[in-house]
Order: structure tokens, then C-alpha cells, then sequence
């Protein structure tokens, strides 16, 4: 399996397929690269080089307790596109990923990185602050940590009904869809996942989306139980200086279904257009 190995000995894992111009994503938490599965087929029948790793601590990579921030994520992933030597380069990001490439691009993506996506993002700032109303309380991050440390198995079981919307009247989400979700929180370290919730949670990355000087397209749906819409895209599409707001009717924090049909349909058009 390919691995590089990072400045501070981390191995990070990495899959791809395809070729052309290079296409990254960025998985959100507790997840790995296999939540790409889909897209990285989608991305390289149509003609790209489709890459997706696993964070540190996350999937087959380095079961880490160190290094579960914003910046050091963002160091990964810059290692590793300079490892592949990408340029051209399409950085793609969900959730907790979302914040990961935007990190990436402002501090890092000069010179090679020439569109950025984000689905669901974290961005500006989550954590509920007297400056950030709309966000989450911490009380909640406290619980979800609290959750992970008692049976993190059961948490990832009932953390996919929401995640994917499975909660609402109507809804129909496979069961072998929650069942993945629980498979790859399970292979995550525990440390790991502890740690990233303040990455993600108490992040402030206005001055990333500021600093942004290429375009992105911000994706989120409007029934995002996970991370407010209000304190997410429609904060973040005003700081960049050349976004684009798309927001899905009724999608969930998830990418599945109806919503994941039209996010990679919409995710090819962004990036040839």
C-alpha cells in the first residue's frame, strides 16, 4: 500500500487512480479515504488523477496521538503534495476535510493548487462564541468527546443516523451505509478522534478563507445536523474574494443518496469549468 512518511515520522496512506490533471480529497471525521470511494471512481473515468488519504491517526495511517490540529494537518497534506509532486491541483474537502484544504491552500497552496471545494465545512468557526452566535455550544463538543471516550462503537452507530439524515421522517438510508460509517470511526485511534474535536470545533479559519486567491466552491446542505449552515457556508461565502454558494434542499452532513448524485455532478462541472 503507498505511505509517505511526514518530517515527523508519521506514515500517512494514500490511495489513487487515474490520470490528468490531480484531483485530492480530504475525508471528514471520524472517517477515511474510503468515504471517496465513489468520487475517486467517478473522477478518474472522467479523465483525472483522483487521490485520497487518511489523516494522521485515521484509517491505515500512523495510529498517532500527536498532532490532531488544523496546522498539522495541513503539513500533512502539504507533504504529501509535494511527495506526488502535484500541480494544477484540485483540493477537495468534507466536513472536518473542508477545513484541512482550506488550511492547506492559504498557507501552503501557492503555485500548485488552482481550485479548492468544500462540502459541509467546517469554516469559519464552529464553536458558539458572543462573536459567532450561530455556532455550536461547546457543552455539545464536551459531549461528543464524552461519547467517544465511553464506547466510542456505540457512538459511531447512533452519530450516523444524523450524520446522514436517517433521523428524518422519510429518510432512507441504508443500513449498510451506517454500518460503513461505524467501520471506518472504528478504525480510527481513539486519541485521534478525541483530539481532532477541538481541531474542529474550535478552529477559527477566517483569515484562511480570506487569504484564499483562487476559486472554491462551498457546498453544504440545508439540513446539516452536524455543522450549522449558519455558522458554516453562508459565513464562509462572504469572507472568500471568489466563491461560489451552493446550497442542497433537505441534504444531511453526509454525502449520500440524492445529495451525493448532484454534489459529484456539480464537483466535475467546478472543476472543468
Amino acid at each position: 500500500m503507498p505511505y509517505i512518511t511526514t518530517t515527523d515520522g508519521t506514515e500517512i496512506y494514500y490511495t489513487e487512480q487515474g490520470s490528468g490533471q490531480p484531483v485530492l480529497l480530504s475525508h471528514g471525521w471520524p472517517l477515511s479515504s474510503d468515504a471517496w470511494q465513489v468520487e475517486l471512481k467517478l473522477l478518474s473515468d472522467a479523465g483525472y488523477r483522483a487521490i485520497a488519504h487518511d489523516r494522521r491517526g485515521h484509517g491505515r495511517s500512523t495510529k498517532t496521538a500527536v498532532g490532531h490540529d488544523i496546522d498539522t494537518y495541513a503539513r500533512d497534506l502539504s507533504e504529501l503534495v509535494e511527495a506526488l509532486d502535484l500541480r494544477d491541483l484540485v483540493v477537495v474537502g468534507h466536513s472536518t476535510g473542508g477545513g484541512e484544504v482550506v488550511r492547506y491552500a492559504a498557507k501552503y497552496g501557492r503555485g500548485r493548487v488552482v481550485k479548492v471545494i468544500t462540502a459541509g465545512a467546517i469554516p469559519p468557526l464552529m464553536l458558539q462564541t458572543p462573536d459567532n452566535p450561530e455556532g455550536t455550544p461547546i457543552e455539545a463538543f464536551d459531549e461528543i468527546r464524552a461519547g467517544v471516550l465511553a464506547d466510542r462503537s456505540q457512538f459511531w452507530k447512533e452519530l450516523a443516523e444524523p450524520f446522514y439524515g436517517a433521523n428524518r421522517e422519510g429518510a432512507n438510508v441504508s443500513q449498510g451505509a451506517k454500518d460503513d460509517f461505524w467501520r471506518q470511526g472504528m478504525m480510527a485511534n481513539l486519541s485521534a478522534v478525541y483530539d481532532c474535536v477541538k481541531a474542529f470545533s474550535e478552529t477559527d479559519q477566517t483569515e484562511d478563507l480570506k487569504a484564499l486567491d483562487v476559486p472554491i466552491f462551498i457546498a453544504q446542505g440545508d439540513d446539516d445536523q452536524i455543522v450549522p449552515i449558519a455558522a458554516a457556508a453562508e459565513k464562509a461565502i462572504k469572507l472568500v474574494a471568489d466563491g461560489t454558494l451552493k446550497v442542497y434542499p433537505g441534504a444531511p452532513h453526509g454525502i449520500y443518496g440524492d445529495y451525493q448524485h448532484e454534489l459529484d455532478s456539480d464537483i466535475l462541472k467546478f472543476i472543468a469549468g
